[in-house]
């Protein structure tokens, strides 16, 4: 995925800010894309020798096993804001790892040993590599994403602006 983790952690923040406070938008578009920090390692000091998702943070067990403990936090500390935050910032994460598992490749089973899984392959086809990406038809899917979270973002403002009428 290129352009689509954050509006689909918006999505996930829509879902979910009603159950939570009004800091969960903003955490979950943050934890899908935390995943991908790991691309400034991979540029700046690995010089792409590895791949971005053999890293730790895009491991899908550490966001199942940080949204129970962010869970269990929540319930010792209800009124906890940090704990709140991070009970939605972790399944941003997870959404971030299901997404790239799309055309990503995604060691799943990670930290153990183990082959990487991704739903479709893209064929090495275009220069740059990024084209690749762009030009295969699974970027719609992307695209689709995006047009859902504006879609969403527009409604909800309106509804905003019509609750703020005399």
């Amino acid at each position: 995925m290129f352009i689509a983790h954050v509006p689909s952690g918006y999505l996930l923040g829509v879902l979910q800010r009603p159950a939570l406070s009004r800091h969960v938008l903003p955490a979950c578009m943050l934890g899908a894309t935390v995943p991908d920090l790991n691309l400034f390692y991979f540029y700046l000091v690995d010089g792409r020798q590895t791949h971005h998702h053999q890293y730790f943070s895009p491991w899908p067990s550490l966001w199942p096993g940080l949204t129970i403990l962010a869970g269990l936090w929540l319930s010792l500390r209800r009124d906890s804001t940090s704990a709140a935050m991070t009970l939605a910032f972790a399944p941003g994460g997870m959404l971030h790892m299901l997404l790239d598992s799309f055309v990503g490749d995604i060691w799943w089973l990670a930290p153990l040993p183990g082959q990487p899984f991704a739903l479709f392959g893209v064929p090495a086809l275009h220069q740059p590599w990024w084209l690749n990406f762009l030009l295969h038809w699974t970027f719609a899917a992307e695209l689709a994403i995006c047009a859902a979270a504006l879609l969403v973002y527009r409604i909800r403002r309106g509804h905003r602006q019509t609750e703020h009428r005399p």
